[in-house]
């Protein structure tokens, strides 16, 4: 066995790791930047609702007497859109009898869906009325959007876990879907929504009150490219913007850009009870009127609020969304339950520096 020469060091000889570290000149270490007082409550708060969510589940959330409809899915459109008004309700689950599966959620959207189908095939409106919800996903196809929501999670999951589900579909609510123990076959035991589960959050969880930093700062909400609508807007115009911007709301502006009001996607369900399609020729002005007595109004906030005042909102009020405005109640944003709930699950949490 031979010997390798030694190679003897000397000033010209270049180490291998002098590839891989590069010179650099030395400079003055500098120390990291303190963390202020509103930075540190608002980490806290944060880590106190996520620890939160995760020791509690979906079960928690329910309270302790509610109904639950479900719908098979041989069910008539129309005869679903009765239910749905009859009870004050905007979404169901869906059964398929014949597998004895969750088939899925029905929202407004679906309903929508259907809209657009008519809108793009008008000869078909006679048909409407025959429509089963399992034709659904055909008229999906037909039009070119989204499938039924589908997602579903375990009641005893944390509910953190469920949150996250809800931003990964983009989903504004739900099913809990359990195994019954005798025939091991899927039971719909409730659906949960946003709003449930961030008022859920509200109540129990006091360190919510540190949350003192003002919407300004924080990367809250949508300020861009918002969708717009007049009260001359046709109300197939607005469907519409619904559907291509993938929406539940669109906020109506005057002319001087004020904010009179909101169109949001269960108008539409008030519009096409009874079957009346008709009742989508009208205006958004129009349409607005047909709202309910005891529509509870749309809720505003400023770039200045802060995000304790607005969970303080959602603790007191059946809030869905918030539309910021400036002094003269001009629209500056809107911003959604998604937007609170994906802030309070996300934010900050790749930073391991502390």
């Amino acid at each position: 066995m031979t010997s390798l020469p030694v190679i003897p060091r000397h000033s010209g000889f270049v180490q291998p790791s002098s590839y891989l570290r590069p010179r650099r000149q030395s400079q003055p270490m500098t120390s990291p930047k303190p963390e202020s007082a509103i930075d540190r409550d608002q980490r806290i708060a944060l880590q106190r609702i996520r620890d939160f969510l995760k020791v509690r589940t979906s079960y928690d959330v329910l309270p302790l007497s509610f109904r639950l409809i479900i719908f098979d899915t041989s069910l008539l459109v129309k005869k679903s859109l009765t239910i749905l008004t009859q009870n004050g309700i905007v979404s169901a689950p869906l059964w398929d009898s014949k597998t004895s599966t969750f088939a899925g959620l029905l929202t407004t959207s679906d309903y929508i869906n259907l809209i657009q189908y008519y809108w793009q095939n008008p000869d078909a409106v006679n048909r409407i009325d025959q429509f089963k919800l399992n034709s659904l996903r055909d008229i999906e196809k037909a039009i070119g959007v989204s499938p039924l929501e589908t997602a579903s999670i375990h009641p005893l999951k944390p509910l953190y876990e469920a949150c996250r589900r809800m931003l990964e579909t983009r989903a504004r609510r739900i099913p809990l879907v359990d195994t019954d123990d005798e025939t091991g076959r899927a039971m719909v035991v409730s659906v949960v929504t946003q709003y449930r589960i961030l008022k859920f959050v509200a109540v129990n969880v006091h360190e919510t009150q540190l949350l003192r930093k003002p919407l300004r700062h924080l990367n809250l909400g949508t300020y861009k490219n918002l969708e717009t609508a007049k009260m001359e807007t046709p109300v197939f115009d607005v469907i519409h913007q619904l559907v291509n911007c993938n929406i539940s709301s669109v906020p109506i502006l005057n002319s001087d850009g004020v904010v009179t009001n909101v169109f949001e996607a269960v108008d539409v369900i008030t519009l096409i009870k009874g079957a009346n399609y008709d009742e989508l020729n009208l205006n958004v002005g129009e349409a607005l009127q047909k709202r309910s007595e005891d529509f509870p109004g749309i809720y505003a906030c400023h770039i200045d609020d802060r995000l304790d005042t607005i969970f303080d909102t959602i603790r007191k009020s059946r809030v869905h969304r918030l539309v910021i405005i400036d002094e003269d109640s001009r629209l500056v944003g809107v911003l959604t339950l998604s937007d609170i709930l994906e802030y309070i699950l996300l934010e900050g949490e790749g930073d391991d520096s502390r």
